[in-house]
């Protein structure tokens, strides 16, 4: 569960960060500067947490490559489950002992380890190599008070997933451009195709797209304004409730909601939900794309009455401030964050690059899901990479929850996050 961290926390882990980068640790140093890389030595451990099943193996095989090239370089692959891995880490870095080297972040929590002394800079150093290249969006979720603090890994965003053939036994030929046209395929998949139209999962991040359509937010960053609770805001969460109601939605599991939403869409029990690049592997190894992959649709998320859009995902990689072998540390990151490691990793998982140069590489370009997701990128909204911004998300989800099990309408349910906001936004209005 997410936390506020109050000031005087701050100070202690601050405190902690410097005295772990002080060599309370007994810090491992590099044999050599990387001015001649390939006599770097050291230890490395990254926290990866990718999926564990369908990304893991080619991150490995990833590290193979860079340890045949870096043989001096040690690296300690560890799988952490993606739904620990920020409260593991922050407990780590606060205590100063058993943080990895480098940390596979999600990008909305960069800004906030920054900010706690947690991340190393990366300015100037071997990690941030060609910073020129990467995408504007990506690269503003590794800043944080005009520093670099991590290197974009991959990018993201949702998207709606559609099972093609179900579509069109329900009388359509192409998949809803906005949320009317989202409910009513939906029903005529559930009267004609004799399967659910539209399986939601009960997740915050997933909420989004319903809220910016309606041209609402969560925050006002530059006004310091609270807005999840504004009129746009509740508009969009309206849309929620009619699609539970009306029946276009399958009523939703609150627990396991991502793995139910998921398993019923590759096995064809539903013929649409909104998900990422993430899960094309995952999708496309279904037993219902197993055999015909091009029935599996991927389209922007439908429009509500402002736009379409959906929140900007994706992964960092951050450096430990407390890392004994920081320039061993910087070589690894900025391996894995080359155009040609991006490539290789897209034409095998259909993961998004965050180097342009990536997307022009014949291994990226030879994975038909990169250019899928090119259109559902367009949509992306930039989330406010601020301290507080991975704790937004569990307030959200709380009320997610109870106004999917029809305990709390869009309103005051939105009202209550709004009021958790408070907590933990100081001197924000709403």
């Amino acid at each position: 569960m997410r936390r506020g961290i109050s000031a005087a926390a701050v100070a202690a882990a601050l405190a902690l960060a410097v005295s772990a980068c002080g060599g309370e640790e007994s810090p491992r140093r590099t044999a050599a500067p990387a001015s001649d890389p390939a006599a770097v030595s050291g230890q490395v451990t990254w926290w990866d947490t990718s999926d564990a099943t369908n990304e893991a193996p080619v991150f490995q095989e990833v590290i193979k490559d860079f340890t045949a090239k870096y043989p001096k370089i040690k690296v300690d692959y560890v799988n952490v489950p993606f739904a620990d891995a920020q409260n593991k880490f922050k407990t780590a870095a606060q205590s100063g002992s058993g943080a990895p080297d480098v940390l596979r972040a999600e990008v909305g929590w960069v800004a906030e380890f920054a900010s706690l002394g947690y991340l190393a800079p990366l300015d100037g150093t071997p990690a941030l190599d060609k910073p020129e290249e990467f995408l504007p969006s990506p690269a503003g979720s590794g800043k944080y008070a005009g520093k670099t603090y991590a290197v974009p890994q991959v990018t993201d965003t949702l998207g709606l997933l559609y099972n093609k053939e179900l579509l069109k036994k329900a009388g359509h030929d192409a998949p809803p451009k906005t949320f009317a046209e989202l409910k009513q395929t939906a029903l005529d998949v559930k009267s004609k195709a004799g399967a659910d139209g539209l399986a939601l999962n009960v997740d915050a991040y997933f909420l989004l797209p319903f809220i910016y359509g309606e041209g609402g937010d969560l925050l006002d960053v530059a006004g310091k304004k609270i807005t999840v609770a504004a009129p746009p805001s509740v508009a969009g969460v309206k849309v929620v409730e009619d699609l539970i109601a009306s029946g276009a939605a399958a009523k939703p599991a609150i627990q396991d909601s991502y793995t139910n939403a998921e398993t019923a869409f590759k096995e064809g029990k539903v013929a649409m939900i909104f998900n990422g690049p993430w899960s094309n592997t995952d999708n496309l190894g279904g037993a219902v794309f197993k055999d015909d992959p091009d029935d599996f649709g991927v389209a922007p998320v439908p429009a509500g009455s402002a736009k379409a859009g959906s929140p900007t995902g994706g992964h960092d990689y951050a450096v430990y401030a407390g890392s004994g072998d920081l320039d061993a540390s910087y070589l690894f990151v900025r391996y894995m964050a080359s155009a040609e490691t991006q490539a290789k990793i897209a034409g095998k998982l259909g993961l998004l690059p965050t180097r342009r140069p990536a997307y022009t590489m014949p291994e990226a370009q030879a994975n038909p899901m990169i250019a899928k997701w090119r259109e559902p990128m367009a949509a992306a909204v930039e989330r406010p990479w601020i301290p507080e911004g991975g704790q937004l998300f569990q307030p959200l989800l709380e009320g997610y929850q109870k106004l999917a099990a029809g305990q709390r309408p869009a309103g005051p349910m939105l009202g209550d996050v709004a009021k958790a906001y408070q907590g933990l936004l100081k001197g924000w209005s709403l």
